[in-house]
């Protein structure tokens, strides 16, 4: 159990560091996972979703002033409440997708080999991206057009492929639509509030007959830790993604995507 335990801790931090940076935060968990064969019971997966309950707990923290202020401004003004709207709106689709692929996903998509693939042809992308001189139109997310915040929503759906990573998916299909760096990371976590929530909801009541007193022991570890590393990537990451682009991410994940091939292809 003490080894499960630090598994668990370790698992809590990868997915805390991975949450908000464009490199795949379930990806990393899987692959992690496999290495140290933890969850190979069917569990694994089922943690992965559950300590993000950490991450969304993180963000809430270091939003909360600004949060307070739409929820009260949307009682008197247009512009909160039109942001409420474009968040429920982004969320949407993911919602949508995420209940009717559910199985498909966890069964399907849930493969080491894709991971790896993914982390790599994702890298390339924001390599890609990072040579792009945009024009931004906004910078500021919480005034998008309506029609701007279900095409990221849309997007987004793309991140349920394990690899491809939701902030990732969401930061750069804002920036091509006219965001800012600063202003789409931003809103990424706003989207993250609702679809990571939904994700817990709906896994942790899918799968509440896997939670043994021994598997409760081990979420709360991996939330812990995830709490904390999430809370201080959030505080740094916009500023270090307006100063200096994606290129480290980029090549984060493809020399872990590749590492990976490498061990899967051995027999890993």
């Amino acid at each position: 159990m003490v080894a499960d335990i630090l598994k668990a801790a370790f698992l809590g931090f990868i997915e805390g560091l991975t949450e908000f940076l464009p490199v795949s935060s379930t990806g990393h968990l899987l692959l992690t996972q496999r290495i140290l064969g933890f969850g190979e019971d069917g569990f694994g997966k089922t943690f992965a979703v559950l300590i993000q309950l950490g991450a969304i707990l993180a963000i809430l923290s270091v939003y909360c002033g600004r949060l307070w202020r739409i929820f009260i401004g949307a009682f008197s003004e247009p512009g909160p409440r039109r942001f409420i709207l474009g968040v429920l709106i982004a969320f949407l689709p993911a919602a949508v997708v995420g209940a009717l692929a559910h199985s498909f996903i966890k069964d399907v998509l849930f493969n080491p080999w894709i991971v790896c693939f993914t982390l790599i042809a994702g890298g390339a992308v924001l390599l890609w991206v990072d040579q792009i001189d945009f024009d931004p139109q906004y910078r500021d997310a919480t005034t998008f057009p309506l029609g701007m915040y279900l095409a990221i929503g849309i997007f987004q759906c793309f991140a349920m492929i394990p690899g491809v990573s939701r902030s990732g998916a969401t930061i750069v299909s804002a920036m091509f639509l006219g965001a800012d760096k600063r202003s789409a990371a931003e809103f990424s976590f706003y989207l993250a509030m609702p679809t990571m929530a939904g994700a817990f909801a709906y896994d942790l009541y899918k799968n509440m007959g896997q939670m043994s007193a021994d598997n409760v022991i081990l979420v709360a570890v991996g939330f812990m830790c995830s709490l904390v590393v999430a809370f201080i990537v959030v505080k740094t990451f916009l500023d270090y993604v307006s100063r200096r682009g994606f290129s480290l991410f980029a090549w984060w994940r493809v020399i872990v995507g590749s590492i990976g091939l490498i061990a899967l292809a051995l027999g890993a």
